[in-house]
């Protein structure tokens, strides 16, 4: 996303503690400080600053650990969060972009696509400090008058992905194409998610980064869906990766995992009407994604 904003001219930085991030990922011509957004540093670093937007993604991001270990998600997701409002109400902040998820923080859904104005119903402790972290802001809104925007992400993927998280499983399954593994499938492969390019979602960010706000109550009234609408499983995705990589290396079933949602599509209507539309489709999503991969760990090999 920092890219993007670089790309339009915006002078930028990047605060990470580096858990999952990398510095290579960084782009060139942002300003890195390596920091844990819970900790007083960070604080002061906004305040000192005075940024006029902030995009938050900075976040415990896996179901699973989340389960094994909920108050580490909530001090990073719920006490983090916190930290960074407090500095930017302080520091005159106009507009927080606030990544959510729309894979989680619905829960399982009863309609499909699923619209913003559907029941949270989160079964996961990373869903309900999601959640949380939209009340919050809303709360900012209402007390302090500090605008923001919810973006309820589906499962994103792209090139310099990291195999944790919500969609992780795409470069999980690329990387065990090319080492020649069979691909791990937990339960029985016919839970679907809905797959959305990166790319695709920078520029969401940039539109949430200016769009104009409804004056209306309520964490929908600021929340966006985030995806492509379309349903894939994880076996068809597993076999459009097996074709893009032209082999096949046999499949192993696992237990279903706990904290995993049995279904999960989005209803985009919403950020569409504002000109917003997924550019990337999912094969060519996915061949960029996998051509990168490979290019990289070939690279990595030579050294």
């Amino acid at each position: 996303m920092a890219g993007a904003h670089i790309a339009r001219g915006d002078r930028v930085w990047v605060m990470d503690d580096l858990s999952s991030g990398r510095v290579e990922n960084i782009p060139r011509g942002a300003e890195f400080v390596e920091m844990d957004i819970a900790k007083a540093r960070a604080a002061r670093l906004i305040r000192d600053v005075g940024f006029d937007l902030i995009n938050h993604h900075a976040a415990q991001i896996d179901v699973r650990a989340s389960v094994c270990d909920p108050v580490a998600d909530a001090r990073v997701n719920i006490a983090g969060l916190l930290n960074v409002l407090e500095a930017a109400r302080t520091a005159g902040t106009r507009r927080v972009v606030f990544v959510s998820s729309g894979g989680v923080v619905y829960g399982e859904p009863e309609a499909y696509p699923t619209p913003e104005c559907a029941p949270k119903q989160p079964v996961s402790p990373y869903g309900v400090s999601k959640l949380a972290g939209e009340c919050y802001l809303n709360c900012y809104r209402e007390v302090h008058g500090l605008e923001y925007v919810a973006l309820r992400y589906s499962n994103v993927y792209g090139p310099r992905q990291d195999p944790h998280g919500e969609a992780g499983v795409v470069a999980i399954f690329c990387n065990r194409l090319i080492e020649g593994k069979p691909l791990t499938i937990y339960g029985d492969g016919e839970q679907v998610r809905d797959y959305v390019y990166v790319e695709d979602v920078a520029g969401a960010n940039l539109m949430a980064s200016e769009m104009a706000l409804e004056d209306r109550p309520g964490i929908d009234a600021r929340a966006y869906n985030v995806g492509t609408q379309e349903a894939t499983s994880v076996n068809t995705l597993a076999t459009l990766l097996e074709e893009i990589a032209g082999v096949h290396r046999g499949r192993v079933h696992r237990d279903a995992r706990p904290g995993d949602v049995r279904r999960n599509t989005l209803d985009t209507a919403r950020i569409r009407a504002l000109g917003w539309v997924p550019a990337r489709s999912l094969r060519e999503g996915l061949a960029s994604t996998f051509h990168h991969i490979r290019s990289g760990r070939a690279k990595a090999g030579a050294a």
